[in-house]
């Protein structure tokens, strides 16, 4: 591994001055973290086998990786914005999994709320019945898992206690590491008999565009949708009709496309819609994890060990 000067340099090409942290400078003394401007040209002098980056293209990205970058860190759990053509034979990992937990913990509060009819239950003044109502409940609900990867095994096991009945559908149709959840390959199966799905994927040239009306089409009637994946893994005007004229009752969605989502779109207002802007993964310490993704790989480079979270480039994850 080279060096520069006595430190072990790493670029550091993000937007915004949130890296390094004093904390990680003093746990990394031996190694130089180098900014790099994510436009614009880059210096002759800027050397480093190691880049953290953002987990999508930048200006000038194809220029900074040719200045001696083999490691590239993408600070993300999807990378499905990131330039692979221009990946090479570099080695790519990137934050898969860090905010599993609150993103979990997001999905859990909507499956609840839809049950529970929050925010419509509060009441502001005398309502016209007392004691009565027609809830729901999650106890024998069945919650189908598009994807099993760190996000749904993380759903699963905070739906397990609420004695959800759990249906994964994933590529492989590997066994669930989640006690408790079955696994298919057949996703139309997995959906038919769904009262909630949970669409925690990434996106591929497979996955785009894969909620179109076919599948919404398949769900059951009143069926909730929830959304913490990408945007395009749902066609959106099939969303639309699917809630107008379709089966689907609700949909939770944290993530859209385009985002930002511009003023009057449909989706703001539509009364079956729970929009959120791709917040799921923030809470207490969410910036410290995506940091620590990245860190805790930067000591096995510089220990010549194994890397951790490294991305497929032909899976697209």
């Amino acid at each position: 591994m080279a060096d520069l000067g006595n430190a072990t340099p790493v670029l550091v090409h993000l937007v915004g001055n949130h890296f390094p942290t004093p904390d990680i400078r003093e746990r990394f003394p031996e190694v130089e973290f180098v900014p790099v401007p994510t436009d614009g040209p880059v210096g002759d002098g800027v050397w480093g086998e190691a880049c953290l980056t953002q987990a999508a293209y930048t200006e000038n990205f194809a220029e900074v990786i040719e200045h001696g970058v083999r490691w590239i860190h993408a600070l993300g759990h999807g990378v499905d914005h990131f330039p692979f053509e221009l990946l090479g034979d570099r080695t790519l990992t990137c934050a898969r999994g860090v905010n599993a937990v609150p993103i979990a913990e997001w999905v859990v509060a909507m499956l609840l709320t839809a049950v529970k009819q929050l925010p419509d239950r509060w009441v502001t003044e005398p309502p016209r019945h007392w004691v009565l109502a027609d809830l729901g409940s999650l106890s024998n609900a069945t919650v189908a898992l598009v994807g099993l990867g760190s996000i749904n095994q993380a759903v699963a096991e905070r739906l397990s206690p609420f004695g959800c009945q759990m249906v994964a559908a994933t590529r492989s149709g590997a066994p669930s590491p989640v006690p408790g959840v079955e696994v298919t390959t057949d996703i139309r199966a997995a959906l038919n008999d769904a009262d909630h799905v949970v669409v925690a994927a990434p996106l591929t040239p497979e996955t785009d565009l894969m909620f179109d009306d076919g599948l919404l089409g398949a769900l059951r009637p009143g069926a909730h949708l929830v959304n913490v994946s990408r945007g395009r893994l749902v066609d959106q005007e099939a969303l639309r009709r699917a809630l107008d004229d379709g089966p689907l009752g609700l949909a939770s969605l944290d993530v859209c496309e385009p985002e930002p989502l511009p003023a009057g779109h449909w989706l703001y207002e539509h009364p079956q819609v729970r929009l959120s802007a791709h917040v799921s993964w923030a809470g207490p310490g969410a910036i410290d994890r995506l940091h620590a993704a990245f860190t805790d790989n930067l000591q096995r480079w510089l220990d010549d060990e194994p890397l951790a979270n490294v991305v497929n480039p032909a899976a697209g994850y």
